[in-house]
């Protein structure tokens, strides 16, 4: 854990987007531990973007949209909660070597929610470079998407190199980061005033 490789991260998000468009079976395979947690909190954000594409259909009717709304939330929580599960995995490593320096230099972003940027990103790349081979395409519309892909690659390679910057720091003391809850109110029918029948005044 303490050499955390972003660039497995990167090769297993690739390999797994892959994958699941191939057989839709969401199941990773993946035997390492934290790799396992990452391949979660991806199949979350891969079953989220499909999703939200299917809102999006000219022809789709309200009920169809009222059900995919919650397959939506639903999902959403199931990511977020993921990427608490990362953060919460690297702590407890952390934790054997008496790390996070506690008087470090306080990061703002976890790992796991740059975790969760550079899935989005997987998914933007392979989403964007299936448009750059698109036979039926309108004029312009691929020369558009292999400029859109050169600058979603460049934006995944500046953030991979800030992950390493960052735990670099963490264990070498300068930095730290701490578990940062999400706390969604919506799923919560305690917190939810639409769930929970309260009136506004």
């Amino acid at each position: 854990m303490t050499m955390l490789s972003v660039e497995r991260v990167i090769a297993l998000h690739d390999h797994l987007i892959a994958e699941w468009h191939r057989n839709r079976n969401l199941d990773s395979g993946v035997a390492d531990p934290f790799l396992a947690l990452v391949a979660r909190q991806h199949a979350a954000n891969f079953e989220l973007w499909h999703i939200e594409d299917e809102a999006r259909r000219p022809a789709a009717a309200d009920a169809e949209l009222a059900e995919i709304k919650r397959r939506i939330d639903t999902t959403n929580q199931r990511r977020n909660d993921a990427v608490e599960e990362l953060d919460r995995c690297l702590l407890q490593e952390l934790a054997v070597l008496a790390l996070p320096n506690p008087g470090a230099l306080l990061h703002s972003e976890t790992p796991g929610l740059m975790i969760d940027r550079l899935s989005i990103l997987a998914l933007k790349i392979y989403h964007t470079r299936e448009e750059t081979c698109r036979e039926d395409a309108p004029e312009g519309h691929v020369e558009r998407n292999c400029d859109r892909l050169s600058i979603l690659e460049e934006q995944r390679a500046d953030l991979a190199a800030c992950f390493d910057a960052l735990w670099t720091d963490i264990l070498e003391g300068r930095r730290r980061f701490k578990l940062y809850r999400q706390l969604k109110m919506y799923n919560d029918p305690a917190l939810n005033p639409a769930i929970y029948g309260k009136v506004p005044k």
